[in-house]
């Protein structure tokens, strides 16, 4: 995996031509690129779309380059400006800075029965985990689970489902994602934690029924 620590000499060899190093960025983050473009775009092809349109533009404009962020915060702030006016081609989203009015930072995240009263020893704590699940049926209840997860992300508002594709689809850092999203902390901790939530919840309600 391309680390920060290499960008000096991932920089310079885009730069120079270098096909090598190109082809092992395209390698180590295409994939992850196309999560992301997911979340803005209604199709798996509109997503390679933007991904490819990303990559020219980094080609392009490779020489700009300052080196103020990491190189891989720089190529998404790129990706998540390109699949957000693709995104508002194709009338999946509406522009990023109108959202903070429709998806509401107050109010219970989940249902507050589930966690424990004020006078109990673990006040605030959740009253039961999500049961564990027998591994019996091994890779078809795997992938079960997983598309459960993807369907809660997929379903969720966009600013959530955004931010928590970035931080635990893809691994970004809650400091990348401020930047790639211009985001505060603090909102980007809100939007994080109501997306994993709802997440939970879901993954809690399949668990329940699969048992």
């Amino acid at each position: 995996m391309v680390t920060s620590s290499t960008d000096d000499a991932i920089v310079a060899g885009v730069r120079s031509g270098d096909e090598a190093i190109f082809a092992q960025l395209l390698n180590d983050w295409s994939r992850s690129m196309l999560l992301l473009a997911r979340t803005f775009v209604s199709t798996e092809a509109s997503a390679e779309e933007v991904v490819q349109d990303t990559w020219l533009a980094v080609i392009r404009g490779i020489d700009g380059f300052e080196g103020r962020s990491s190189l891989r915060t720089w190529v998404y702030r790129i990706l998540v400006n390109t699949a957000k006016k693709r995104g508002l081609r194709e009338s999946r989203t509406v522009p990023w800075s109108s959202l903070a009015g429709v998806e509401s930072d107050h109010g219970p995240t989940v249902d507050p029965v589930l966690f424990r009263d004020a006078d109990d020893q673990y006040a605030g704590h959740w009253r039961s985990f999500p049961r564990e699940w027998r591994s019996a049926e091994g890779s078809v209840l795997d992938s079960e689970v997983r598309t459960t997860v993807r369907e809660a992300i997929d379903s969720l508002p966009d600013r959530q489902r955004v931010v928590i594709t970035l931080r635990d689809v893809i691994g970004h850092s809650s400091e990348e994602v401020c930047q790639m999203l211009e985001l505060s902390g603090a909102n980007q901790r809100v939007l994080l934690h109501r997306a994993r939530a709802a997440v939970r919840t879901r993954l809690a309600s399949y668990l329940e029924v699969a048992r």
